[in-house]
């Protein structure tokens, strides 16, 4: 079954160039099936780029799933046109009446404010709480996790010392958990990232479980004990060119960067990276939606209100 989502998006052209079964808003209308409903709270700057990249994801397995874009209305996005906000994102003002079976909650290039001194952190905040009775499952991704154990948990963040940027080797502890099921022993993901989580803080929780983690990267993978909260502190829905992107950014604004770890061959920024996260990247998205959403989530979204 194909990702649901307007024929007009930018997404929807590069999907079918890439061979991804996506299918136009009108031709779903006639479909008799109960597809999952999934927004994306879309925090990242280039709205565009981070679309595609997780609805390339969430387009891999054989479960319709219809698309809504959220946007905070406390926040005025500066690199995507407003037409383009207009025309596909809603508030969440717009969408608080409505129940899904999943969010994702993107993450933000603002990891050195404190929580409290975003703009929007207040309606971000309600967006946590909202999802406890209209959401089934949400993935925080980077500082939406660090966002999400914040505010959920209590668990603080920490400056690091130089940026935690590359592709990073990772294990599972519960290589049978739903998220990770069919994953190798070792397994790569990217971090671009100025602060971290400590794992002394997480394991100080009794709700929370590490589900995989790095010797460099540190906590990677997290979930709730009832699995309905996931918590992702690197970037598995970046392309091979996301961190290339992010270096030549950085080095032509004369910032001192270093190369991204075990991403250029032979450290040569002239190479073509290596994209070695694919596999896993679409494993873990469609074992979410299968095992984690799908197989667990109520027929009728009402009921979410007793979960």
């Amino acid at each position: 079954m194909p990702i649901r989502i307007p024929d007009h998006l930018p997404a929807y052209s590069t999907l079918i160039e890439e061979n991804i079964f996506v299918i136009p808003d009108d031709r779903a209308e006639h479909q008799d099936i109960r597809p999952l409903r999934i927004a994306i709270l879309n925090l990242m700057p280039n709205k565009i780029t981070t679309e595609t990249q997780i609805m390339r994801l969430l387009s891999n397995t054989p479960i319709q799933v219809d698309v809504e874009l959220m946007q905070v209305s406390s926040h005025k996005s500066k690199n995507t046109s407003a037409e383009h906000m207009f025309k596909f994102y809603r508030t969440f003002d717009e969408m608080r009446d409505e129940r899904f079976d999943g969010l994702i909650v993107t993450g933000a290039p603002i990891e050195l404010l404190n929580f409290e001194n975003v703009d929007y952190w207040q309606e971000l905040t309600e967006i946590f709480e909202w999802t406890k009775t209209h959401v089934f499952s949400t993935i925080h991704i980077c500082w939406g996790a660090q966002a999400g154990l914040y505010y959920r948990y209590g668990v603080p963040k920490y400056d690091l010392p130089q940026k935690m940027f590359g592709v990073f080797p990772h294990t599972t502890n519960y290589p049978n958990h739903p998220l990770l099921r069919g994953f190798d022993d070792v397994f790569e993901i990217p971090h671009s990232r100025h602060t971290e989580i400590r794992r002394e803080d997480v394991v100080a929780v009794p709700e929370l479980v590490i589900l995989a983690e790095s010797p460099l990267a540190g906590v990677s993978v997290l979930c709730d004990t009832q699995n309905r909260n996931f918590f992702l502190t690197g970037h598995s829905e970046y392309d091979r060119m996301t961190l290339a992107g992010e270096y030549f950014r950085d080095i032509n604004k004369g910032l001192d960067i270093a190369l991204p770890y075990n991403y250029f061959p032979e450290n040569n920024p002239q190479n073509t990276p290596r994209f070695s996260w694919c596999c896993q990247a679409n494993l873990m998205y469609s074992n979410w939606l299968n095992y984690c959403v799908y197989q667990q989530t109520p027929f009728d979204l009402r009921e979410l209100d007793n979960l």
